[in-house]
């Protein structure tokens, strides 16, 4: 069956790529390319990533009860650092 697809530019380039290096016609190279897509179901790769656990626990002098509290304090240093920034 003859049909019209638009490539991207990069996309194209890769197709025409693989078809030299095989030594095959650029139709086989995309319908081997649209074959393997359509096996995975559209899933791609499995991009799942763990990322270790570590036990930060408390600074001391913190009480984690008053966060609000601790949150104004960072700030006031922020901007008491940017105002000195200035200077």
């Amino acid at each position: 069956m003859r049909t019209t697809v638009t490539l991207d530019p990069d996309i194209d380039a890769r197709l025409r790529a693989l078809a030299r290096e095989r030594g095959v016609p650029l139709r086989v190279v995309l319908n081997d390319a649209l074959r393997a897509g359509i096996r995975m179901g559209g899933r791609g790769e499995d991009t799942s990533y763990v990322l270790p656990s570590r036990r930060l626990g408390a600074r001391a002098g913190i009480d984690l009860d008053k966060a609000l509290a601790l949150a104004g304090e960072q700030e006031d240093e922020e901007i008491g650092r940017k105002l000195d920034l200035r200077k």
